[in-house]
C-alpha cells in the first residue's frame, strides 16, 4: 500500500474521533504505549463517553426512586366568599358557630393550611421495574461502549503511530537515494571534464537526482502531515511539539487466526455487539412499560395537616386523611396503544441495528485477517526482493567504477534497489496496521 494511501486512511480515522483536546507538549521521544495512555487521558470523546456512563448510573438513581414514599410539604393560602367553601373551611377551622352566623352570606373567609403529604406507589402495572430494569441495562450498555470507543482509539493511534514510522523510513530511504545520485553526478561531471564520459551520462544523473529530491521533498511533507494526524488523535493543538521514538525494532505479526475462529470471539467478546444486544433488551424493557399502562394503578396515601384563619396555628385544629387510590385508564384517545406501537418499532429498530453492527463488525475482521495475510506475504517477498536488489546494485557498482556499465544501467539498479526497500517498508507497516486493527475487534 503506497504511503499516501496510508496517510489518507489514518487521515479518515482521525476526522472519525473528531479530537479537537489539548495535552500537554512531549519534549522527549514517545513510545507507543506512552502515545496511547496520553489519548486515553486527553480524549475529549473518552471524557463524553464517561459522562454518558455517570448519565446512565442517575437514570438509574430516577427509575428506582418510584420505589421509595413521596412525601412533601407544602402551606396554602385561600380566601372565598363561596358560601359552601367558606362553610367548609370554617368547620375545618373548627370554630362553627349556629349563633349569629349567616350561611347564605358568610362574607371573605381566610384560610392558611400548612400539611405534609406522602404517598407510596403500590402497583402500577409492573413499569416501575420494567423501567429500573431498562435503566440498568442502559448502563450496563454505556460501560460497553466506553470500552468500545477505548479500543477504536488505540487502534487509531497505533495506525497514526505506525504511518508516521513508515513515512520516517521512507524519508530515510530517500535521502539515501539524493546523497548517493549526488555523488555519483560530482564524480561523472569529473569524468566529463576530463572527456571520459558523455555529456548525456551528466544530465541524466541531473534528471534523477531532480526526481530523487522531489522524492525526499515529499517524503519530508509525509512525516509532517503523519505527525499533524497523531497530534490530534492525542488531543494535541497543531502547534504542540510531538517527537515519537523512531529506533523502535518492530518484528513482523504472527499469522492470524482462522475467519472462523475470530468470529467466534468477536460474537461473545465484543463490546460493540454486546451493547446492541443490551440495547435491544432495553427497547424490550420499554415495551413491556407502555403495556402495563392497561393495567391498574394503585397508590396509598397519607395527608396530615391543619387550616387556621391566620398564621397562629393550633395543633388542636388538626386533621389527617389516609386512603388508597386505584386507577384504571379505560379510554385515553388510543394514546397507550399508539405507545405500545411506538415501543414495538423501537424493538425491532433495535435489532436490526444489532444485525447491522455484526456484519459491518464481521466485514471488517475478515478485511483485517485478509490484509494481514497478504502484508505478511508481501513483507516475506519483499525482504527476498531487498536483498536481490542490494546485490545488484553493489555488482552494478563494482562494474560502474570498472567503467563496464552505463550510468543509467547504475541509476536503474539503485531506483529497484529503492523501490524493493520502499516495498519493503509498506509491507511491513501494513502488518502491524492490520493486526492492530484485528486486536481492536478480537482482543
Amino acid at each position: 500500500m503506497p504511503i499516501k494511501i496510508i496517510l489518507l486512511s489514518v487521515w479518515l480515522l482521525a476526522i472519525s474521533t473528531s479530537l479537537t483536546g489539548h495535552a500537554a507538549a512531549h519534549t522527549e521521544p514517545l513510545t507507543l504505549a506512552q502515545a496511547i495512555d496520553v489519548a486515553l487521558e486527553n480524549n475529549p470523546q473518552l471524557s463524553i463517553m464517561q459522562a454518558r456512563v455517570e448519565q446512565a448510573e442517575q437514570e438509574l438513581s430516577l427509575a428506582l426512586a418510584n420505589y421509595y414514599p413521596q412525601i412533601n410539604v407544602a402551606i396554602a393560602y385561600q380566601h372565598t366568599t363561596h358560601p359552601a367553601e367558606a362553610f367548609a373551611l370554617i368547620i375545618a377551622q373548627r370554630r362553627l358557630d349556629f349563633s349569629g352566623m349567616d350561611f347564605n352570606h358568610p362574607g371573605g373567609i381566610d384560610n392558611y393550611r400548612p400539611q405534609l403529604t406522602a404517598t407510596y406507589s403500590l402497583y402500577r402495572g409492573g413499569q416501575d421495574s420494567h423501567l429500573a430494569a431498562a435503566a440498568q441495562l442502559a448502563k450496563q450498555a454505556s460501560a460497553l461502549e466506553q470500552d468500545a470507543l477505548c479500543k477504536r482509539l488505540i487502534n487509531h493511534i497505533t495506525a497514526a503511530y505506525f504511518a508516521q514510522l513508515a513515512a520516517s523510513d521512507v524519508h530515510r530511504l530517500s535521502q539515501h537515494a539524493v546523497t548517493a545520485i549526488a555523488s555519483e553526478l560530482r564524480q561523472t561531471q569529473h569524468y566529463f571534464a576530463a572527456g571520459t564520459v558523455l555529456k548525456s551520462d551528466v544530465l541524466s544523473l541531473q534528471v534523477h537526482l531532480a526526481e530523487a529530491q522531489d522524492a525526499e521533498l515529499h517524503a519530508a511533507h509525509a512525516i509532517e502531515i503523519a505527525n499533524t494526524l497523531l497530534k490530534t488523535l492525542l488531543g494535541k493543538a497543531v502547534s504542540d511539539t510531538l517527537i515519537i521514538a523512531e529506533n523502535l525494532v518492530l518484528q513482523n505479526p504472527k499469522a492470524p487466526s482462522a475467519l472462523a475462529d475470530l468470529l467466534a470471539k468477536i460474537h461473545t467478546q465484543h463490546p460493540e455487539i454486546q451493547a446492541a444486544e443490551k440495547r435491544i433488551a432495553i427497547a424490550q424493557e420499554h415495551l413491556a412499560a407502555e403495556r402495563g399502562a392497561y393495567l391498574p394503578r394503585a397508590d396509598a396515601y397519607i395527608n396530615y395537616g391543619l387550616n387556621s384563619k391566620n398564621t397562629d396555628f393550633d395543633t388542636q385544629r388538626d386533621n389527617v386523611s389516609v386512603g388508597v387510590q386505584v386507577d384504571v385508564d379505560v379510554f385515553n384517545g388510543f394514546a397507550t396503544q399508539a405507545k405500545i406501537n411506538k415501543a414495538e418499532h423501537e424493538v425491532a429498530i433495535a435489532k436490526e441495528q444489532a444485525r447491522q453492527l455484526r456484519l459491518q463488525i464481521e466485514s471488517a475482521v475478515n478485511t483485517a485477517q485478509l490484509n494481514l495475510q497478504d502484508a505478511l506475504r508481501r513483507a516475506e517477498l519483499a525482504a527476498l526482493a531487498v536483498q536481490a536488489a542490494d546485490e545488484a546494485l553493489r555488482l552494478v557498482n563494482e562494474q560502474r567504477q570498472a567503467g563496464v556499465v552505463t550510468v543509467t544501467r547504475y541509476i536503474e539498479a539503485e531506483v529497484a534497489r529503492d523501490k524493493a526497500h520502499t516495498r519493503h517498508i509498506t509491507a511491513h507497516y501494513d502488518a502491524l496496521r492490520a493486526e492492530a486493527e484485528l486486536k481492536q475487534h478480537v482482543f
